[in-house]
């Protein structure tokens, strides 16, 4: 997922916290909702199906949770954080393309009720993703 060119800079919202897998996490009511990165979003193309995981699947930080495809490829889409599975984006089934629209906002995933919540502290803040995402952009 890196044919992003410095012109279309990804959008990097400071209250986010990011995987390296380029998938994000929000804490909101003790639940973390997930999606994946403007950044990822760009580098797959349009997004044309997301399998979500189903409510009360159990998901552990690091493992795949669902896959997205676009019609560059299907990519994984990996647990940022363990818990079960509280709720998932329905409206992804029937218009994938939020997921390009609005990777952080209508095209998140699925959310999760943590194990444990400081799993979130293990991700990446805003700059030390953006730095992630300068250094697989350079890697092209």
């Amino acid at each position: 997922m890196n044919d992003v060119s410095s012109d279309m800079r990804p959008d990097i919202p400071d209250d986010y916290r990011y995987a390296p897998s380029h998938e994000w996490a929000r804490v909101e009511d003790d639940q973390v909702t997930v999606g994946i990165s403007d950044f990822a979003q760009q580098s797959l193309g349009d997004v044309v199906y997301v399998e979500l995981p189903q409510v009360g699947d159990e998901v552990n930080a690091g493992a795949e949770a669902c896959v997205v495809e676009s019609v560059k490829a299907a990519a994984d889409v990996y647990a940022p954080v363990s818990g079960t599975v509280v709720a998932v984006n329905e409206a992804l089934e029937e218009a994938p393309e939020m997921v390009n629209q609005d990777p952080y906002g209508d095209g998140w995933f699925f959310k999760v009720e943590p194990t444990d919540l400081e799993e979130m502290d293990d991700l990446l803040d805003a700059d030390g993703y953006e730095q992630h995402c300068e250094s697989e952009a350079d890697e092209d």
